[in-house]
């Protein structure tokens, strides 16, 4: 199985956190990736995500067009983080992989 969490929102992180987690905890050989954009890219940079950006054993995509809306530079993103030139092109790129889509 494949997943992807959409999230637009840096207020919604916790719940991206808590579903990633359930699903890990319930079918640990999935494969998810969230993908941030809009202002949900700021969550990459937050004190609170840090640990489970480091310790949680999935994808992290970033959209490049929502970091420099944000004036977040790439560099400043944790190594896990990878940088999609358009958010909205990797979840369509990501579901006709097969990928199902959920939306945080």
């Amino acid at each position: 199985m494949q997943v992807v969490f959409h999230i637009d929102d840096v207020e919604r992180w916790g719940r991206v956190r808590a579903n990633v987690q359930n699903l890990l905890k319930e079918t640990p050989t999935i494969q998810i990736v969230i993908t941030a954009n809009s202002d949900a890219v700021k969550g990459y940079l937050l004190e609170d995500n840090q640990a489970f950006i480091a310790d949680t054993p999935i994808a992290f995509h970033a959209c490049r067009n929502a970091l420099r809306g944000q004036a977040i530079a790439e560099e400043q993103l944790p190594q896990q983080v990878t940088v999609v030139p358009a958010g909205v092109l990797d979840l369509v790129e990501l579901q006709t992989k097969g990928y199902s889509y959920i939306k945080v």
